[in-house]
């Protein structure tokens, strides 16, 4: 007779299989993110970008675009600070179209070697997967977006040689808001690519929406065409931070604030949806 003898598991292995954390999600998605060779690029080609623009920007304005003498001092300082902000922040337009290729491939690519296998079986309830995968993303994109709207004001400061202003709430926010929109898009581009699980197809969504959407509507020879283009994800998010300190009284539309909780809804409709589909849909 033969005495079968349980096996006995280490107490250490059952803590190791029981448990997984949040902040475990978050380290695993962290490393993906910056292994990534499209990501370090993509930050790359924001920054230069950001630079680039801003110079070009600064230049024309300086040189007197429109025939406006610029340097020699006709116009305020006030007014020549705005000029600043706004070469600062003109390569905010050009960034949004590359986090946004970005937040797709950051869930697409997965999807497409057939890793979201893996990173679901890790994570049963998939939700946590995808909040990570967001917090990870968003986090990222507005650091890298922070550093470059402060590289391109110091270069636009610079080129107009005016003085530095770091000091001025106004201009922190305007630098703060055009790389927290950045953030935001990489954000919702993930819940399309999450929704659509195809690089190709969640891409061309998401520059749809932000370039080709705001073109057709203006082109539709009706009211209300024209009334929904400041609601808009585009619209809106380069009103978030372009408006800051503007007068309400002088701008249609929503103002920066508004522009901003129009932005928030854009991402949480893109988020509950992309949530939806990912519980209910196989890998």
């Amino acid at each position: 007779m033969t005495t079968i003898t349980p096996t006995a598991t280490h107490p250490s292995q059952t803590a190791r299989t029981s448990r997984l954390t949040f902040g475990g999600v978050l380290r695993s998605e962290w490393i993906k993110l910056r292994s990534l060779r499209s990501t370090v690029w993509s930050y790359l080609i924001v920054i230069a970008i950001s630079l680039g623009m801003a110079l070009l920007m600064s230049l024309s304005m300086v040189n007197g675009m429109g025939g406006e003498e610029i340097d020699g001092g006709p116009l305020p300082v006030e007014q020549t600070h705005e000029l600043v902000l706004q070469a600062s922040t003109f390569g905010v337009y050009f960034g949004q179209l590359v986090v946004g290729v970005l937040g797709v491939l950051v869930i697409s690519g997965e999807y497409t070697t057939g890793m979201i296998r893996s990173t679901l079986t890790a994570v049963p309830k998939r939700l946590p997967a995808l909040a990570a995968k967001g917090v990870v993303l968003f986090v990222a994109t507005f650091v890298v977006g922070l550093v470059a709207n402060l590289a391109a004001y110091v270069t636009s400061t610079i080129v107009f040689g005016s003085e530095f202003d770091l000091a001025d709430a106004n201009t922190l926010l305007v630098l703060a808001g055009g790389a927290l929109y950045l953030a935001f898009v990489a954000v919702f581009a993930l819940g399309v690519g999450t929704m659509i699980r195809s690089s190709a197809g969640g891409i061309a969504a998401v520059l749809g929406l932000l370039l080709l959407l705001p073109t057709v509507l203006q082109l539709i020879p009706a009211d209300w065409a024209h009334d929904a283009i400041p609601y808009l994800l585009s619209s809106s998010g380069m009103t978030m931070f372009t408006a800051i300190g503007a007068d309400d009284a002088a701008i249609t539309g929503p103002n920066a604030w508004q522009s901003l909780l129009i932005v928030l809804a854009w991402v949480g409709a893109s988020l509950a949806g992309a949530s939806v589909l990912l519980k209910r849909r196989d890998a």
